[in-house]
């Protein structure tokens, strides 16, 4: 079973996430999308797409980790990746989102930073 095969977005906390938003805008041409993150798309496939978003300083969305960050890992099973993180022992959230936008857990590594796993709905 392949585990990660690639990376479906980077997140991570701002004091003021508008305002550093403009700057990656401004600065670097992120293209901002309405709900305020990036979206990049591979060259060599036009469906495999990485995300880029900020959040408030004191979101909760990365919790249990401290961390101020979060990388999001695009897999092909969700749900049989869960299970093996489980047998080996890992620390899995036991919730999993289901929506329009796909499959989403969360493990915890050993260093207890919170690792999203993301299974693209299916095109």
């Amino acid at each position: 079973m392949k585990r990660v095969v690639g990376i479906g977005g980077v997140f991570f906390k701002a004091k003021d996430p508008q305002a550093l938003s403009a700057w990656y805008r401004d600065h670097l041409g992120f293209e901002l999308s309405p709900w305020g993150g990036a979206v990049f798309k591979s060259s060599g496939d036009s469906t495999e797409k990485t995300a880029w978003s900020l959040f408030p300083a004191d979101s909760t969305y990365f919790s249990p980790s401290n961390q101020p960050f979060m990388i999001n890992y695009r897999v092909d099973d969700l749900h049989a990746l869960l299970a093996a993180l489980r047998a080996e022992g890992c620390d899995v959230d036991a919730k999993v989102d289901e929506s329009e936008y796909g499959k989403f857990g969360w493990v915890m590594d050993p260093e207890g930073n919170r690792v999203e796993l993301w299974e693209p709905p299916a095109s």
